[in-house]
């Protein structure tokens, strides 16, 4: 027995290998990054399961891993493509777990059509609310502007006033978990908040059209998922409706605004500035280092060299409680899906 309480297994190449002891359960992790592992590991042990692990995402040379197992957990930095989840399902695979909230990394109709289920997890929505009132913070009092003048030790005061909330109206799109949380911080603040859903989930707030929504607020924030209905939600049309000078805030998914058109709002001075966690095809880009190389995202670099425009690598999610969370959360769905088919 190893030190961490894994049993010995046979080494598995890429950093594939056993992370639990004997047990009657067994997933494979797939696209398993080094912070993970730990907690894989740690969890594996808790909940009795073993599992195969490889920092490769799942793609259709490595699916051969599957063989034998009815769950994976698949990351979701990574395009599945619909000949890996034909691959999965030939394999034996009838359950998809991703570790993230969204599912636009795959196609989850074609997955069902072939027999897969596919389930996301929960995790802190604290992590993401947290972030986008930094976001929000930083694009009202000109954070990127600043801090940029400070490094060069220009210590002057900045030639355009910041906003304070109290005094603007934020608009939230989209008001389930993440959403609820953001607007429990703004209500602190003592701003006026406008929500859009296609439901009133909070009894609490103003609910009304994202027309007016957009024509009244200052702050626009997306909390929305990304489905074929909100493709482009802001658009370039919407983003003419909005209020000039208005801040965007994006956190959710990168393709629910119209990027082109948010650059030439910009660019225009129609809107007062955007902070993005996420960006619309960031695939590829965000999460690998292009120090000392050309950016192949025209629009990511033309936003890039714009003051009132703040980018972050969609990492808004990114705590050790939110990791934890999704860790756990993406096994347990596996074994509920276990005990299910055992019943």
């Amino acid at each position: 027995m190893s030190s961490d309480g894994a049993a010995p297994t046979a080494t598995l190449p890429a950093r594939q290998r056993s992370a639990a002891p004997a047990a009657t359960t067994g997933f494979v992790i797939y696209g398993c990054e080094p912070d993970e592992d730990a907690l894989f590991r740690e969890s594996a042990a808790r909940f009795g399961v073993a599992l195969t692990v490889t920092e490769a995402a799942v793609c259709e040379d490595n699916v051969a891993l599957a063989a034998g197992h009815r769950c994976v957990s698949i990351g979701h930095k990574t395009r599945v493509t619909d000949a890996t989840l034909h691959a999965l399902s030939r394999a034996g695979v009838e359950y998809v777990s991703t570790r993230s909230i969204g599912y636009d990394h795959l196609d989850v109709a074609y997955a069902e059509s072939i027999g897969l289920r596919v389930g996301n997890v929960a995790y802190s929505p604290d992590s993401v609310a947290d972030y986008t009132l930094m976001l929000m913070m930083m694009g009202l009092r000109h954070g990127k502007a600043t801090v940029r003048r400070g490094d060069a030790h220009d210590y002057r005061l900045p030639p355009t006033r910041g906003r304070e909330l109290r005094d603007l109206t934020v608009g939230v799109v989209g008001t389930g978990r993440i959403g609820s949380a953001v607007i429990d911080r703004l209500r602190a603040f003592g701003c006026r908040v406008l929500a859009c859903d296609t439901r009133a989930r909070l009894s609490h707030v103003g609910y009304t059209s994202l027309d007016r929504l957009l024509r009244h607020s200052d702050i626009v924030t997306l909390h929305t998922p990304l489905t074929a209905e909100t493709h482009h939600l802001l658009s370039g049309e919407r983003i003419a409706r909005m209020k000039r000078g208005a801040l965007v805030v994006n956190t959710g998914r990168g393709a629910l605004l119209d990027t082109e058109a948010l650059v030439a709002a910009l660019e225009a001075g129609h809107l007062g500035g955007a902070a993005l966690d996420v960006l619309e095809g960031e695939e590829g880009v965000f999460y690998a280092d292009w120090r000392g190389r050309r950016l192949p995202h025209e629009a990511l670099a033309r936003l890039q060299e714009m003051p009132n425009v703040l980018i972050s690598p969609h990492t808004a999610y990114y705590t050790d409680h939110a990791l934890r969370d999704t860790v756990e959360n993406s096994l347990v769905n596996c074994m509920a899906f276990e005990k299910e088919k055992s019943a």
